[in-house]
């Protein structure tokens, strides 16, 4: 299962009919199809990678959020323990599976009890099979809706008809990260999908070189051998005692290492926070080298970073987000004319996109400073 396009209207603060188009809409080159396009089905390309954009407050993370909605869908066939509002989000998700598009609508409710999950209303599949030729109406002719389908839970998509049995189809880091939970999170990735201790190891050594190793004694304890000494730390301990960036980097990595081996993409918010500009570039590296990403993982992140998107060379798979009243989702292929032999970072710091930093009101702060 991949997925390609998804449509929302009252979904937090985006505009009505926001979409985020997963698939390929410019020409592909042959470097690209090498590097930052993978093809599911003839001629059919998704990326590898992709960047959210935009200053502070632009929606950066409600994209995210809006494709972590709609993954759970996808994957778990329910929606539980968000942070937004359910009632009323109305949804269009498109996604390819074993040779068929799949077209999935639904309007979303919260549950009425006090359950923190969403109920699934008017739901809607429409399926047809998947040719080249008609990679044009890839979205639009041909679908045939799948009717009896069954009976189920108000609170259970009925996209569970089409995939029939859960897996993880993304997983979604915060910028936040995930406090004392990190390290317990890290071992369950490990144990779940098989990853050697040493790949830990490996992981540890990228961003503090002094410690040769963490165990796992039990949920909240740790033995951690640091200079050659032994150490008996919980995991709150284990937080203030290890640096922020170490922590987010040991299960960041440990994600990418699972994401890699076993093919679901990743979601990041804030891909650089706390992280040397090195390291993110690195994390595009693995997804774009058809050698590691040998299962079709996809890296979708938001940054502040705006050198990194110099490393991409499409700009279809760039999304520039801005926020008004509303968030818009823009498409940077589709909305920007930036020619391609231009540095992304330089037309972002020149406000091409409606995205500096607001310079008048810093200077107020500065004036209120010096009184």
């Amino acid at each position: 299962m991949k997925l390609l396009r998804v449509k929302a209207s009252n979904f937090k603060n985006c505009q009505d009919d926001t979409v985020i188009d997963l698939v390929a809409k410019s020409k592909k080159t042959t470097e690209d199809k090498e590097y930052e396009l993978q093809e599911i089905a003839e001629g059919l390309y998704v990326y590898s990678i992709g960047a959210f954009i935009g200053k502070n407050a632009s929606g950066k993370t409600t994209a995210l959020e809006l494709l972590d909605c709609c993954y759970d869908i996808l994957g778990k066939f329910s929606l539980e323990n968000k942070h937004y509002s359910y009632e009323g989000i109305k949804l269009e998700i498109i996604f390819f599976h074993e040779g068929y598009i799949y077209k999935y609508a639904t309007e979303l409710k919260a549950d009425p009890t006090l359950a923190n999950r969403a109920t699934f209303s008017n739901q809607h599949i429409y399926k047809k099979k998947y040719y080249k030729t008609k990679l044009s109406s890839l979205y639009t002719e041909d679908f045939v809706e799948q009717k009896n389908l069954g009976e189920l839970p108000e609170d259970t998509a009925s996209t569970f008809f089409v995939l029939k049995k859960k897996q993880v189809s993304a997983i979604f880091f915060g910028s936040d990260g995930m406090g004392a939970d990190t390290y317990q999170m890290a071992f369950r990735l490990l144990k779940t999908y098989h990853i050697p201790d040493e790949m830990l190891s490996a992981i540890i050594r990228i961003f503090d070189s002094s410690i040769q190793g963490i165990q796992m004694l039990d949920e909240h304890n740790y033995r951690v051998c640091i200079c050659n000494e032994e150490k008996l730390l919980s995991d709150k301990e284990l937080l203030y005692f290890l640096s922020s960036g170490t922590t987010k980097g040991i299960i960041l990595y440990t994600l990418v290492v699972a994401s890699l081996r076993q093919g679901f993409d990743l979601l990041i918010d804030e891909a650089e926070a706390h992280f040397h500009k090195t390291l993110v570039e690195n994390m595009l590296s693995l997804y774009m080298d058809k050698t590691v990403n040998r299962h079709g993982a996809t890296l979708l992140f938001s940054t502040h970073y705006c050198e990194v998107l110099d490393l991409f060379n499409r700009q279809d798979n760039i999304w520039v987000c801005q926020s008004n009243d509303k968030v818009a989702i823009k498409n940077m292929y589709e909305f920007f004319g930036i020619r391609s032999g231009l540095l992304k970072s330089k037309r972002f710091y020149n406000n091409a996109f409606q995205t500096a930093v607001n310079y008048d009101e810093l200077m107020n702060l500065k004036r209120k400073l010096m009184k």
